[in-house]
């Protein structure tokens, strides 16, 4: 039974659009239509009684000779099936070439997904891992940019010892857009829990690590790493310079290092680099400049998201990209960064400190968990309030959408998410695309 259910579903994935292959043989049943049409039309000039289609000899007969008319159909037929027959098999030979007979339905769908929105995900943490996880079923033409300012865990420590850029984030990122994400997230996530001097790290930023020895250089031991892991899409760091993160408290206290940011008890201000100069990666530019769309988040706001915008350059671009530009509130509050903060104050905090308007669509979790709260707040964290009709007055447009994951813990849900992120790309994409737009899109939006 199941087997026959796999075979049909199998058989349904013909139909999916954009494999690039239905339309080549479009053209050549049309090819042939029209060349049949034509020999027809020829047949008759010469006396012989036989109609193929009479309905098209009523419209444009008037205009051709019956003779001219023949010849053009057979051209147009020919040239039709010629085309399209060459398209159709290059196409399937492609496809056996890359992945074997029994694979070219796959390899077909690997083709429909290299024609998919190019979309810059910026972030850092589980959170970006979990947002590329569920965007790799609708495109490969993913750039993730990655924050280096970690100073915890694994990372801090090879940071420290051997002054690498910290790869805690990096590695999350090659494990979500790996082929066998299975298979990689168990090689990749395994820690030491003995061996002096590798308890506590993770076997995949020892091997970043070692493969920035190698090569010489983290931005190309990335790069590697993606071919060795055959990465769906590109990983970048959004600098390749040594930089802390600090932050100002409400207080006026100056803190310093991720981890001592997310542990202060007092409200945050503003983060800043020790290091104002730090600049981009070129690649991180152009791949913004050409992005359709440009997603912040989710992830921890003042550890994960804004150290990307603190980078020279980045949060100008996004601002004047063409692409959609979202970002992703988080489901729940974060302890010594976000605490009691509706999702209008995480817009806020977002734009006054990339001192840019650098999103316009902001998405919005509206299924508050059932199972974990009391969980949550025994650790001083409750759902995000997501309030539209601030974010609204601050000049975004809220997407109200389920798409949070409760099994062990509040997650955003990775296949939901992309979804609903998906569909905003295509809406806005189809809204610019038409001569009459809704009255809304004529709105000057207010200034943050």
């Amino acid at each position: 039974m199941s087997d026959m259910k796999e075979r049909a579903m199998t058989g349904l994935r013909w139909l999916v659009p954009g494999l690039g292959i239905k339309r080549w043989m479009l053209l050549v049943v049309l090819g042939a239509a029209l060349f049949v049409d034509g020999l027809d039309r020829w047949v008759v000039a010469l006396g012989i009684d036989l109609h193929v289609n009479e309905v098209i000899d009523d419209v444009v007969a008037d205009f051709f000779p019956p003779t001219h008319l023949a010849w053009i159909f057979v051209v147009l037929g020919l040239a039709c099936m010629y085309f399209g027959a060459i398209a159709v098999l290059r196409a399937v030979a492609r496809a056996s070439a890359s992945g074997g007979q029994n694979r070219i339905v796959d390899t077909l769908a690997e083709m429909r997904l290299r024609q998919g929105y190019k979309i810059v995900a910026i972030g850092g943490g589980t959170g970006l891992s979990t947002l590329l996880r569920g965007l790799k079923r609708h495109t490969t033409n993913l750039t993730a940019v990655v924050t280096v300012s970690d100073d915890g865990g694994s990372s801090g420590r090879l940071q420290k010892e051997l002054g690498v850029l910290p790869p805690g984030d990096i590695r999350n990122c090659l494990v979500a857009l790996s082929d066998d994400e299975a298979l990689v997230t168990d090689l990749f996530q395994y820690r030491f829990t003995e061996g002096e001097g590798l308890i506590g790290h993770s076997f995949g930023n020892l091997f970043l690590a070692a493969m920035t020895g190698i090569t010489g250089n983290f931005d190309r031991a990335i790069k590697e790493s993606s071919r060795v892991l055959n990465v769906k899409g590109r990983v970048l760091p959004s600098t390749l310079g040594a930089v802390k993160l600090r932050a100002r408290l409400d207080d006026g206290t100056i803190v310093e290092g991720e981890t001592s940011i997310s542990a202060s008890t007092h409200r945050i201000r503003r983060v800043f680099f020790d290091t104002p100069d730090a600049q981009p990666l070129e690649e991180v530019i152009d791949a913004i400049r050409s992005a359709d769309a440009i997603v912040l988040g989710p992830g921890s706001l003042f550890t994960s998201i804004l150290p990307n915008f603190l980078v020279a350059r980045i949060a100008h671009e996004v601002a004047a990209a063409a692409a959609v530009k979202i970002y992703v509130c988080n489901v729940m509050t974060q302890p010594g960064e976000t605490d009691a903060m509706p999702a209008s104050e995480h817009v806020a905090a977002l734009i006054e400190n990339a001192g840019e308007r650098v999103c316009d669509y902001v998405i919005v979790n509206d299924e508050p968990p059932h199972r974990l709260l009391d969980y949550y707040a025994e650790e001083g964290q409750v759902p995000v309030v997501p309030d539209i009709d601030r974010i609204t007055e601050l000049g975004m447009t809220p997407i109200r959408a389920q798409v949070m994951s409760e099994v062990e813990k509040v997650r955003h849900d990775p296949e939901r998410l992309a979804n609903v992120i998906v569909s905003t790309i295509d809406r806005t994409v189809a809204e610019r695309a038409t001569f009459v737009r809704p009255p809304h899109a004529y709105e000057r939006p207010a200034r943050a």
